[in-house]
């Protein structure tokens, strides 16, 4: 496609950064870039620890490890989610228990939560959609008084905040993407977030096979071992160094992605006001970081006619997640509690607009202009 739905993140120093890593002969994890990308991390968002990852999934898995899920165990969160969020639980044995989404952010709907706890809940895990947040006061309350852990799924919500706070740093675990398609990447990674020390010497024992090989690598004990069940979740130093080329300029590119944003949301007002589209929300309690810009169209068949119609035109859209619950490792591995008023439906209107680092101005107004010519707007 001439206008591409997403391109990676670049900035012209991942190279340099690379060709260090090689010439220095440490090219696997833990190394320099690695301990640079944790302390930006940290340093952003207040959390006790961050340990860098080979992805969200495996940061998502750690969390259910140090939560202590095991068989029989319920998780809630929405169905509106990357299949990850389920699989880190449905590993360890868990039942995933779905309530459904409000439809202005189609994040979790916070009162519904509460009605879906049993004695078996050990856990709710807020998605943070679009780099929106969730309500967390609400979340953290209900948490707080049935004894639950609260392990936020902010694959999206690097540098988006929730009244002043991180995401990801609000709950017990936070959870980070660094994929290709997230504002900041290093092709596959992730990050584990940790508010709280407690955790700290554990979790790295789990990242590094289950065994004490970082306290042996600071001169704390003199042969490491086995201690716990782990795996290898660090990746390469290499990754590391990419990303730490976009996390140095995370603040030029957080802006020229609100502009992006911005500039959409001006252009495609009218259609709104019209009743042709909705746009989307952000409460005022939340910084989002434009991770996305989506549409809603007025049900799935307009949505595939647009999807069409800009394809046609050398521009590709991406719609959304496909509903957890409703697929075959859904129906086998949890239950929708209460009624799906907007899982199923928000999703099949919702469509995704090209957003990346240095979309151009000429072509993300091809695209509005290819939108409103679907609505026959003028």
């Amino acid at each position: 496609m001439r206008i591409n739905f997403n391109v990676p993140p670049y900035t012209g120093k991942e190279f340099e950064y690379i060709k260090e890593c090689v010439e220095a002969q440490k090219i696997c994890g833990d190394g320099k870039y690695t301990a640079l990308d944790n302390e930006w991390i940290e340093k952003k968002t207040g959390c006790s620890k961050a340990l860098l990852t080979t992805s969200c999934t495996h940061a998502t898995e750690m969390s259910a490890i140090l939560a202590g899920i095991k068989e029989g165990d319920e998780v809630i969160m929405p169905s509106y989610t990357f299949v990850s969020t389920a699989n880190a639980f449905v590993l360890r044995g868990a039942k995933v228990v779905f309530v459904d989404i409000r439809p202005d952010t189609m994040n979790i709907d916070e009162n519904l939560i509460e009605q879906a706890i049993t004695p078996k809940t050990k856990a709710i895990v807020p998605v943070h959609y679009a780099g929106v947040a969730c309500e967390m006061d609400t979340i953290m309350d209900i948490a707080k008084r049935h004894n639950l852990l609260v392990i936020e799924d902010a694959a999206q919500g690097v540098m988006s905040t929730y009244k002043g706070k991180a995401l990801g740093s609000i709950g017990d675990f936070g959870n980070y993407s660094f994929h290709e398609t997230k504002n900041y990447s290093m092709g596959e990674g992730g990050a584990l977030l940790l508010r709280d020390e407690t955790y700290v010497d554990e979790a790295i024992i789990i990242r590094e096979k289950g065994t004490n090989r970082t306290l042996y690598k600071l001169g704390k004990v003199d042969k490491y071992s086995w201690i716990l069940p782990g795996s290898s979740y660090l990746p390469s130093d290499m990754n590391a160094a990419y990303l730490y080329a976009q996390l140095q300029m995370a603040d030029e590119i957080n802006k020229d992605r609100m502009d992006h944003y911005n500039r959409y949301m001006e252009a495609l007002k009218p259609l709104e006001e019209k009743g042709l589209i909705e746009l989307p929300v952000v409460p005022k309690e939340c910084v989002h970081n434009a991770h996305m810009f989506y549409i809603k169209c007025k049900d799935l068949e307009e949505r595939q006619g647009l999807i069409k119609y800009l394809t046609s035109n050398d521009i590709l859209p991406a719609s959304h997640y496909v509903p957890l619950h409703s697929s075959k490792a859904g129906l086998k591995y949890s239950e929708f509690r209460g009624e799906d008023r907007y899982t199923t439906k928000e999703s099949e209107r919702l469509l995704r607009l090209p957003m990346y680092y240095k979309l151009t101005n000429e072509d993300l107004d091809e695209v509005v202009m290819r939108v409103k010519e679907y609505y026959k707007f003028n």
